[in-house]
Parts: C-alpha cells; structure tokens; sequence
C-alpha cells in the first residue's frame, strides 16, 4: 500500500528534526534512521523529501538552510565558501565556490533578494547565476567580492 499524504509529512517532519541534530552524511543514512523510528523510507522517498523540505547538500552532507536570516546574511554566511567571480557574457556570472559548496551558494543567492538576480544553476562547485543586465553583472560581481572579503 502506498504511503498516504499524512505518512509523507511525519516522515518529513522526522527528516527535519534528524538533520537539526546535525547533517546526514547521506540519504541511505537518512533511509536508515528513519526506519529505526519505524517509517516505511527508500533513498527515492527521501530524495524527494529532501527536496520538498529544502535541505541541501553540502560537504558535511545534507542540511537544512537558515530560514531566518535577513537577505545580506544569506550570502555572508556562505562568503567562506565563495572562490571567484567571473562575468561569462553579459548576462551570465559564474562563481566557483569550495568543493561541494555550490548548491548552498546557489540557494543563498536565490534567497538574497539581491536586484538583478534572475536565477541560478549549482552544480559541484560552480554556480551559474543569470543577471537581468549587463549592470546587473557588474553591480553582482562587485557585491560579492566584497562581501567574500569580509
């Protein structure tokens, strides 16, 4: 029998209270604790709760992100993990961050309401972030040199 809609938010709900104790290393170590505590859990349920709950991966595994944090803290928090800014056209920035660290980048900029983000791409350790404009580019590329400076 499939899980019911009730069953995927108890097992979300148990998911976010394993990862506030800390990261999990991996999802099969997420499937794992969740069975313990007696919930019917795959890598593909937990894949997708992971998702729907907005974990990401970063190197010490999957986290939660900080929800309350103002919009210039979102990318202060993640300034250890940026490397280089580079335009790539006139309205493409790519920035390398530490291994692993591309999608908490990526999120921290999508949730920055900085002026002319229009989305981002993470990979590994690189972010693609699409500008609005040319100055756009320019005012992003300065803003986060500084604040990866600070």
């Amino acid at each position: 029998m499939p899980p019911t809609t009730e069953d995927q938010i108890q097992r979300r709900s148990a998911i976010r209270e394993l990862l506030r104790q800390g990261p999990a290393e991996t999802q099969a170590s997420l499937v794992s604790a969740l069975q313990g505590r007696g919930f019917v859990a795959t890598q593909s349920s937990v894949s997708r709760d992971l998702r729907e709950i907005g974990a990401v991966k970063t190197a010490r595994g999957y986290e939660l992100p900080a929800r309350e944090a103002s919009s210039e803290d979102h990318v202060a928090g993640v300034a250890n993990l940026l490397r280089t800014a580079t335009a790539a056209g006139p309205h493409l920035l790519v920035i390398h961050t530490a291994v692993g660290a591309a999608q908490r980048v990526g999120l921290a900029l999508d949730r920055c309401d900085w002026p002319g983000i229009v989305g981002t791409i993470a990979g590994d350790d690189t972010v693609f972030v699409a500008t609005d404009s040319a100055a756009a580019q320019k005012n992003l590329i300065t803003r986060i040199e500084r604040t990866a400076r600070s």
